[in-house]
C-alpha cells in the first residue's frame, strides 16, 4: 500500500512534540490497528490512515479546545486525504472514524474501521505503554502524582485534572469494558492486569 508509506511520510512532518501523542504513539496504535484488522476482516487501507491522521491535532489536555481535538483532526484530515486520490466515500469513513474514537466524544464508531481505530488508540492508553503516557502528560501539566489524602478515590470523584493518577479512576480502568472488538477486548484484559498490578504495588509503597 504506497499510499500509506506516502501518508506516513506526511504526518511525521506534522507531529507536535508531545511525548504521549507524538509520531511513536502513531506507529504503536498503528501496529494495534494491524493487528486487529487481521483478526477482523476490516479495510485495511481506510482503517490504517484513520489511525495515521487520528492525531494530527492534539490540543494539550488542560486547553479549553482540548475536546475538540478528534473534531478538528477530522476535518484537517479530508484536506490531506484528497491530495492523495481518496475517493469521497472513503474519505468521509476515515474522517468519521477520527472524529468520533476519542474517550471525551463518548461515542461508539458506527463504522468498523471507527470501531478499530478507537480500539486500537485505546490500546495504546493501558498496559505498561499507558502507564508511561499518563505520568508523562501529568508531568507536562505540571500535576501532582495523587491526592495524598486519597490518592486511590475511594471516597471522592475522581478529578484527572488536577491529579495524574485520578486518570487511572477517570477513564484507563474503564477502558477494557468500552471495547468493540473481539481481538481488542482480549489484549485489554491483558493490559487492564498490569494497570490493576501497578496500582497494587503502589498502594504498598506510599502507605
Amino acid at each position: 500500500m504506497n499510499v500509506i508509506n506516502s501518508l506516513k511520510q506526511e504526518i511525521h512532518s506534522l507531529m507536535i512534540n508531545d511525548s504521549a501523542h507524538d509520531f511513536d504513539h502513531i506507529m504503536r496504535v498503528f501496529k494495534n490497528a494491524q493487528k486487529i484488522c487481521k483478526k477482523e476482516n476490516a479495510n485495511e487501507k481506510l482503517v490504517l490512515s484513520a489511525v495515521l491522521l487520528h492525531d494530527i491535532v492534539s490540543y494539550p489536555k488542560s486547553d479549553k479546545r482540548s475536546k475538540s481535538s478528534s473534531i478538528k483532526c477530522a476535518e484537517e484530515s479530508k484536506k490531506i486525504l484528497k491530495k492523495f486520490n481518496f475517493t469521497k466515500e472513503e474519505v468521509q469513513i476515515i474522517s468519521d472514524a477520527i472524529r468520533d474514537h476519542s474517550f471525551s466524544r463518548n461515542k461508539i464508531p458506527i463504522t468498523l474501521e471507527g470501531k478499530i481505530l478507537q480500539d486500537a488508540d485505546r490500546l495504546d492508553a493501558i498496559g505498561a505503554i499507558g502507564i508511561a503516557r499518563v505520568f508523562a502528560v501529568g508531568g507536562s501539566e505540571k500535576r501532582p502524582f495523587y491526592n495524598v489524602k486519597d490518592p486511590f478515590c475511594k471516597n471522592r470523584i475522581p478529578d484527572d485534572k488536577i491529579w495524574t493518577l485520578d486518570h487511572f479512576y477517570r477513564k484507563l480502568l474503564k477502558l477494557e469494558s468500552l471495547m468493540n472488538t473481539k481481538s481488542g477486548k482480549i489484549e485489554a484484559k491483558k493490559r487492564t492486569k498490569v494497570l490493576k498490578g501497578f496500582l497494587n504495588e503502589l498502594k504498598k509503597e506510599i502507605k
